[in-house]
């Protein structure tokens, strides 16, 4: 499968910053994209948004193999980097 990745920032309340990937389908809509994110975000009990300056596509891989069980599953895949 191929996928899209897009390159996610949240500040927390607390001003600790987010840092995730968000992992998609291949043309997968920004907006559906950012309302995976704040998904996401909510599973986490963190408040705040995924705001769209600070979401951005970085580019396309073929997905790895949990990659494609979770976007099966829920649609995407969170890839946590930073803060998280």
């Amino acid at each position: 499968m191929k996928v899209d990745v897009w390159d996610t920032y949240v500040r927390k309340k607390d001003g600790e910053l987010m840092h995730f990937d968000i992992i998609v389908p291949s043309g997968t809509s920004k907006e559906e994209v950012i309302s995976f994110g704040n998904e996401y975000l909510k599973s986490k009990e963190v408040e705040g948004e995924v705001m769209a300056k600070m979401c951005n596509f970085c580019h396309s891989e073929s997905g790895a193999e949990k990659w494609v069980k979770s976007i099966k599953e829920k649609g995407y895949f969170i890839y946590e980097m930073e803060g998280c």
